[in-house]
């Protein structure tokens, strides 16, 4: 094989797998955070927010780091999907980027209000939740197919705005208030790990319930979705993927039973996981779906090594710090603690 032939093979997909690492630690580490917001107005009192949200002040910030790096990676990898994708979702990725500034403002400004307070708290939870809708919007959106002329953007300005984007903007909202309230578990005690137990309760069926139903979904309505999962031998491949998932949301269901701090956490993050791997196998090769596959949207591959090399430099730097915070700020929260 010729040498330039292969790197315009491989090289998209090595983009597209950093992508998805970025896409996935984004949603796992900036999840939980905005978690804590979405089971903000549950907490008892303005002492338990407190303790929630120094649960997550050392973090919240560094999480978004991942958000950039796959906006970025996009366009400089991928700039014709970066060109389609915006313009296609452009108004879903506004308001989430306005719901992430609410949250971020709130977060920082509600440490030092005093009669205002009561403002900052529903700008807190109300940036939280929107920007978590909107992410799952973003997805049911680009599942769902975005239309695709000439390598441009060829449809409306609301043609993501559909019944299915919408359940999947509910499902990301009750799948990160329960990774929020299995992190209370682990990093909080008293009252606010109880309620956030009973929660987890609540909270884990019903994002299997939209899970379940997303995935019935997609197949009923997307043929291409359908062959790739329920045909033979692809069939017989891929079950073990549900299965799997099954298994693992009735280990996260009997250890919130018994008592367990941490296992529930790392056993959602697993959920999550699986979850992304499936919508990962529903969609790929496909970059903007179903037009355009990774390989007809991706830069030159003088653009994408340049980039690679740099990449491969700072991604682990930036995951060296991720550890170096999580283990410096390890263990519980109590009432009254912060890092402010």
């Amino acid at each position: 094989m010729d040498v330039s032939l292969g790197m315009e093979w491989y090289l998209p997909v090595i983009w597209s797998l950093l992508l998805a690492v970025a896409i996935a630690m984004y949603v796992i580490l900036d999840g939980f955070d905005l978690g804590i917001g979405i089971l903000f107005p549950f907490a008892g009192s303005d002492r338990e927010k407190d303790q929630m949200m120094s649960s997550v002040a050392p973090f919240w910030d560094g999480n978004e780091t991942w958000l950039i790096l796959g906006g970025g990676g996009l366009l400089v990898a991928f700039p014709l999907a970066y060109s389609i994708v915006m313009p296609a979702l452009y108004l879903p990725i506004i308001f989430m980027l306005l719901s992430l500034v609410f949250r971020g403002v709130a977060f920082e400004f509600r440490h030092v209000a005093d009669s205002s307070r009561f403002l900052w708290n529903i700008a807190f939870a109300g940036g939280s939740t929107l920007a978590a809708f909107f992410q799952g919007v973003l997805l049911g959106g680009f599942v769902q197919g975005i239309k695709v002329e000439n390598n441009a953007f060829a449809g409306g300005p609301l043609d993501w705005a559909t019944p299915f984007a919408a359940l999947c903007g509910l499902g990301v909202v009750a799948g990160y208030a329960l990774i929020g309230s299995v992190w209370l578990i682990m990093k909080t005690e008293g009252t606010i790990a109880v309620r956030a137990r009973a929660q987890a309760k609540v909270l884990l069926p019903a994002m299997l319930v939209f899970m379940g139903i997303v995935s019935l979904w997609t197949p009923i309505a997307i043929p291409r979705i359908a062959e790739r999962w329920f045909t033979t031998p692809n069939l017989f491949y891929l079950a073990p993927v549900p299965l799997v998932t099954l298994l693992l949301a009735f280990l996260v269901w009997r250890w919130l039973e018994k008592g367990h701090e941490n296992l529930p956490f790392f056993g959602v993050i697993g959920l999550f996981l699986l979850g992304y791997i499936g919508i990962g196998i529903s969609i790929f090769p496909y970059l903007i779906p179903p037009a355009l596959t990774v390989w007809e949207t991706a830069a030159p591959p003088a653009s994408q090594v340049f980039m690679l090399i740099g990449t491969v430099f700072m991604l682990p730097v930036i995951l060296g710090y991720i550890a170096f915070v999580y283990w410096l700020f390890r263990g519980k929260v109590r009432e009254g603690e912060g890092y402010h």
